[in-house]
């Protein structure tokens, strides 16, 4: 007869959502309360000025929502531009595929610059762009700084420095979803404009609150308007107006995702408790000891060069006449184990280890063994145990934590 319970837990390895801590687990489960009681801004006022952390901002204004990702994305771009407004867009994997896409949706004129897959974003090329915009028709620059169907990192540094050098007025927005609360984000020093996070990645919470931390720019623009209000793109649910008023006296202007909150709260604590640069560390760490199992089968990740590298996912590319996706389902249903899909371009042809959130050397290790032995199972010719004990090296030689 055939089992029908799985012992153990399923081992999360997509690049989102990712394992949640058990004492945020724990801050979650609450009993319904009243969100306009005189005692819910002791919860509700500090999570604005802590989440500022992980921006690397303290210019910066944090907004919450029962949303996710996608609908910051929305956020971003319909409070500050108008119908028509050209906007400039880099365009590189999947995600950025899919936030160009909704700029052309809203009615923006978007300036598409494609890159190969498993490179990032064109500084220069931005640059260029900004450059020959003498009349600053651009309003806008988008960039995704962490590609999750590639395993890509752009240098938004690079970017504001392009942007700087141009001498272009445009805003700069950027999704952060995969990468903030887990890789280096430095909101005022590159001066980002809107950054968008969602709460199931870095931040170690179940999807359903988006995060979006807005500079005092892109305010002033959302207050004022670009080429008249009467062309401002249409925003109610995700309107920043309603929000700062609401927030400064730690309320909300609509029933908010208590237990989220709850959850948020504990898990700034958990990362206030590592440290930022505890945090950055241990996922290049725990990346670059998967990057050393990649090679050691014998594979390249889906990143052209070391420089894209990302440190919270490694999309992985399997030999031409495999097929991945038979590879994640096997280690799904023979292990438990779940990796990450390839998306659009290149479904089929990679699978993903997502590294990032919650998560140490022997989390990574069960991982990295699970694929081994899928792709084993599924007739690739990769030495057994090759990429644990690269990675286990790896590890052994380089702690989590800085001392």
């Amino acid at each position: 007869m055939a089992a029908t319970r799985r012992p153990g837990r399923n081992h999360l390895f997509i690049p989102g959502p990712t394992t949640i801590p058990d004492r945020v687990i724990r801050a979650m489960s609450v009993q319904s309360e009243d969100h306009r009681s005189p005692s819910f801004p002791e919860l509700a006022k500090p999570l604005f000025q802590d989440a500022k952390m992980v921006y690397g901002t303290t210019d910066g204004t944090i907004l919450l929502y029962p949303s996710s990702g996608t609908g910051i994305w929305e956020s971003a771009l319909t409070n500050t531009l108008c119908r028509g407004d050209k906007v400039v867009a880099a365009r590189f994997g999947q995600f950025s595929h899919l936030w160009v896409d909704m700029a052309q949706r809203l009615g923006l004129d978007v300036i598409v610059q494609d890159e190969e897959w498993g490179t990032g974003a064109d500084p220069e090329k931005i640059g260029e762009a900004l450059r020959a915009d003498k009349d600053h028709a651009i309003k806008a620059v988008m960039v995704v700084h962490n590609e999750t169907a590639t395993g890509v990192t752009s240098d938004i540094g690079a970017v504001r420095k392009a942007m700087d050098a141009a001498g272009h007025p445009a805003l700069l927005f950027v999704d952060g979803i995969s990468s903030i609360g887990s890789l280096p984000f430095k909101m005022d020093e590159w001066k980002v404009d809107c950054a968008v996070a969602g709460s199931q990645k870095g931040f170690m919470l179940p999807a359903g609150l988006g995060l979006l931390c807005v500079s005092q720019k892109a305010l002033k623009v959302a207050e004022g308007g670009q080429g008249g209000s009467n062309d401002r793109l249409g925003h109610v649910y995700f309107a920043w107006a309603d929000q700062p008023n609401a927030n400064k006296g730690g309320y909300f202007p609509y029933t908010p995702a208590l237990p989220l909150l709850y959850g948020l709260k504990e898990a700034l604590t958990v990362m206030k408790e590592e440290g930022m640069e505890n945090i950055y560390h241990r996922h290049h760490v725990l990346a670059e000891a998967t990057r050393q199992a990649v090679a050691a089968w014998g594979l390249k990740p889906c990143a052209k060069e070391p420089k894209w590298n990302s440190d919270t996912v490694t999309a992985i590319v399997v030999p031409e006449g495999v097929d991945a996706a038979k590879i994640i389902s096997h280690a799904y249903e023979r292990y438990n184990l779940s990796l990450g899909a390839g998306l659009s371009k290149v479904a089929g042809k990679v699978f993903r280890i997502g590294h990032l959130g919650d998560l140490n050397e022997l989390s990574l290790l069960g991982a990295i063994a699970g694929a081994e032995m899928a792709m084993i199972d599924c007739g690739m010719k990769v030495t057994p145990g090759s990429g644990v004990a690269a990675a286990s090296s790896y590890l052994r030689e380089n702690p989590l934590h800085k001392a």
